[in-house]
């Protein structure tokens, strides 16, 4: 009997080993060639443990990772690092136009993401996003839901709607990325900030499409940036008002010739024009010429730039409770 305890103690004890293998702060590898402890990012993901109290990085070596990913609202705390931005690359070819298996129903816009943030605190690092669809309709490369949620670094390529910021009141940085696209490429309803990013417009059409709510201070603030266009691209709106309250400010940016006089767009919507909170400060390039913008935008003062800081617009308000 007493045989029979110790095997089952000694059994337990390795299914406790087993089960928290991964629970600790080392970094995982993630390898194509078969180098690291996985093959595929999804398989690293999935071996985290829920709300994690310490930071997990999973280190992904160079190579085209094909794969539809979800990093779930219980996974905090983790950073994915790629080896090398141009040539770690997360890539996947869902366009809206798709349909359902077994229906006539097409995706839809918000179920074609490559990489879809639900959890708190994550960040990527040095490696391209990519929705590589062909051009039959709208196709998300990241799709963000979480909070505080940070991209250093990175590359995200795609065509119509590359980045999704898809929930309201959450925030985002992006710092040093590249990001592409043709319509709308940059939308939702999130607080971002964009920090020495180039933006690249791939067709004519509109870099932004904010659906920042009516009480929500700040929505997209990009800051240090360069807007730039492929060949014979000659007409991009800075943004159009997904929703009436749209907030969108270009400040110290380098805007190239590519972007229209009047710089903004109402949607084919003229009540847009009272609401909708479009403005720029201090930009530079041929794209930044105000003697056309259209009367609805607005400069900002030196004054009022220099309130408009990542930790004012990180800063979140705690009256949601307030009846």
């Amino acid at each position: 009997m007493r045989s029979v305890f110790l095997l089952l103690v000694f059994l337990c004890t390795l299914c406790v080993q087993a089960e928290n293998r991964y629970d600790n702060p080392d970094t995982i590898v993630v390898a194509r060639d078969g180098t690291g402890e996985f093959r595929t990012i999804g398989e690293a993901i999935e071996v985290c443990r829920a709300f994690m109290d310490y930071h997990k990085v999973i280190f992904v070596k160079r190579g085209i990772y094909k794969e539809k990913l979800i990093i779930p609202s219980w996974l905090d705390n983790i950073e994915i690092l790629g080896e090398d931005v141009e040539n770690t690359i997360i890539t996947y070819d869902d366009h809206a136009n798709i349909r359902l298996m077994g229906t006539e129903q097409p995706m839809g816009t918000f179920r074609t993401y490559t990489l879809k943030i639900e959890g708190n605190d994550i960040t990527l690092k040095n490696i391209t996003i990519e929705n590589n669809s062909a051009r039959l309709g709208q196709a998300v490369a990241l799709h963000t839901e979480g909070d505080r949620l940070r991209f250093i670094g990175c590359r995200f390529l795609g065509h119509q709607d590359t980045v999704y910021t898809g929930k309201a009141g959450t925030r985002l940085y992006f710092e040093n990325c590249y990001i592409e696209g043709t319509t709308d490429f940059i939308f939702g309803p999130s607080t971002a900030w964009f920090e020495g990013c180039i933006i690249k417009s791939k067709s004519n059409s509109y870099v932004t499409a904010a659906s920042t709510p009516q009480d929500i201070p700040y929505g997209y603030v990009f800051n240090h940036c360069h807007l730039i266009a492929d060949e014979n691209v000659n007409k991009v709106y800075l943004g159009r008002p997904w929703r009436p309250y749209a907030y969108t400010l270009f400040m110290n940016c380098e805007l190239d010739i590519h972007i229209c006089p009047e710089g903004w767009h109402n949607w084919g919507n003229t009540a847009n024009e009272q609401t909708a909170r479009y403005l720029e400060y201090n930009n530079s390039g041929p794209g930044a010429n105000q003697s056309r913008r259209t009367p609805w935008s607005r400069q900002i003062t030196k004054k009022e730039a220099a309130t408009i800081t990542p930790d004012r617009v990180f800063t979140t308000s705690s009256q949601w409770f307030v009846k």
